[in-house]
């Protein structure tokens, strides 16, 4: 009798999970979104909507490195392997663009696809400079809006060093995002 009330538990909270993942993602609380994603993602690991959807959350939540296990997992189909695409694109622009403030690494030599995402557009833009000297920051006009900025810059911490993309338009402050 025990061991049917706990499947019947376990059935409803990995149902719930499922659900409560998409309905987070709804209503724009990503990093919520993202958590519920990476703590239920074994047992949803064959569902590449599940996974693509935990994977989107972690994007708009700014935490990039739990693109890494969805990556892995999104084989299946085509609409799966473009997402495993577009993540991994990120993901090593990403890493690259730390890699380059943190070590001087020269990133233009590198010519990578795209995305619409703020480390892409970041990326771009600083793979294009010819950095004789590191500068204490970098700041990149929108190409498509003259009053949008990023400004990129490490900012010191306890533990690490931490990589900052600002988002300013109209030389106002409406996004900050951190990265290590």
């Amino acid at each position: 009798m025990k061991i049917l009330i706990l499947f019947i538990i376990t059935t409803i909270l990995y149902a719930n999970s499922e659900k409560r993942m998409y309905n987070l993602y709804q209503h724009k609380k990503f990093s919520k979104a993202c958590d519920t994603g990476f703590y239920n993602i074994s047992k949803y690991s064959k569902n590449e909507n599940f996974v693509s959807l935990y994977a989107f959350s972690c994007l708009k939540a700014d935490q990039i490195d739990r693109l890494a296990l969805a990556i892995t997992k999104l084989k299946k189909t085509k609409e799966s392997r473009k997402n495993a695409v577009y993540f991994s694109i990120i993901l090593m622009q990403k890493k690259l663009l730390y890699y380059a403030l943190l070590d001087g690494y020269n990133l233009s030599k590198f010519n990578f696809p795209s995305t619409k995402h703020i480390i892409s557009k970041v990326f771009d833009f600083y793979a294009q400079l010819n950095i004789d000297k590191v500068q204490k920051y970098y700041i990149f006009q929108d190409k498509n809006d003259k009053l949008l900025k990023y400004k990129l810059y490490l900012l010191d911490t306890k533990d690490l060093k931490k990589m900052i993309i600002e988002e300013i338009y109209n030389n106002k402050l409406i996004k900050k995002h951190s990265y290590w």
